[in-house]
């Protein structure tokens, strides 16, 4: 079966599953071999560009017709049998409506399974689906109780932690403006021993004041941009650093801000999720589980030190 995946979580869930995708997303470098797969889509956007700047240019190919383009000439050349797409958020990744106006053009009439995870439940059920869909569902099933295995082993230990001990946590995945992460976010965040007063479970992320955080003022906070790395966090640090109160911020003052990369970990929903959680319970309580590796996450005030 030829299949083309066009995010990367997509691409991650079906080398889990022992497939080896004909095509990809641009963005697909998990594992290493997917970045030499054909790349289906082109982004409109600079993705170097500073946080603000990606802002300004989101909006603009928003309004011209999308933030993507998909080549329809290589999609016609790997001769896709399945799609997977996704619906959750039309700037992070091709979505649905695009690729079935791709596949109307070209010879193939391939089926097209579109993913819109908003939990890690959501997640492992968009895994057993894949794996259904490609003859795959007994290495799927497997792949999921592999996952709850290490979710449910992180679980038990915080369970014991009492509630005086657990922080107050502000998961940024957006810099200029301010967004504060949502969808599974809520839940790892509860799930590694931590609180998230800021957005309920499955909300969809979305600006905030900066006012709010202040207000807010959480315990533990992580710059976790979406679709950046930590270098690409560092060069955007100014982005909070130089707001009113950023230093007056309890997380600031206790040293417990932190930069996670948000492109690997935190906007990804696929097995990867599950590092994730082991991160977070890491960060949030260093006497009770291992630090996450320098490639990351990294204490901000470091972070700022090595620019």
């Amino acid at each position: 079966m030829n299949v083309v995946t066009l995010l990367p979580s997509a691409t991650e869930i079906a080398y889990a599953l022992g497939i080896g995708p004909v095509g990809v997303s641009h963005e697909c470098d998990v594992p290493p071999a997917a970045a030499a797969k054909p790349s289906i889509n082109r982004s409109r956007i600079d993705a170097g560009a500073s946080s603000a700047e990606i802002d300004a240019q989101v909006l603009d190919a928003e309004r011209a017709g999308g933030v993507y383009e998909i080549d329809i000439a290589a999609l016609d050349r790997v001769d896709p049998d399945l799609i997977v797409t996704q619906g959750i958020c039309d700037v992070c990744a091709v979505d649905s409506v695009l690729v079935e106006d791709a596949v109307d053009r070209i010879d193939a009439d391939p089926e097209i399974l579109t993913t819109d995870p908003h939990s890690v439940g959501d997640v492992l059920d968009d895994i057993e689906r894949i794996g259904r869909a490609t003859g795959r569902a007994e290495r799927a099933a497997d792949v999921v109780a592999d996952l709850e295995a290490r979710i449910d082993a992180v679980r038990e230990r915080t369970a014991e932690i009492p509630d005086a001990e657990r922080p107050e946590v502000a998961i940024l995945d957006w810099l200029d403006p301010v967004m504060v992460a949502g969808h599974w976010i809520p839940e790892l965040v509860e799930w590694a021993g931590g609180e998230y007063g800021l957005a309920e479970h499955g909300a969809r992320s979305r600006p905030r004041e900066w006012a709010e955080i202040r207000e807010h003022d959480p315990d533990v906070l992580v710059a976790a941009p979406c679709g950046f790395d930590l270098d690409q966090t560092r060069e955007n640090l100014d982005d909070l650093t130089d707001r009113a109160g950023w230093s007056d911020l309890r997380a600031v003052e206790t040293g417990r801000a932190f930069a996670l990369d948000g492109h690997e970990y935190a906007n990804r929903p696929g097995p990867r999720l599950v590092e994730t959680l082991e991160y977070l319970a890491g960060l949030f309580h260093p006497d009770r589980f291992a630090a996450p590796p320098d490639d990351a996450a990294a204490p901000l005030p470091e972070l700022a030190e090595i620019r």
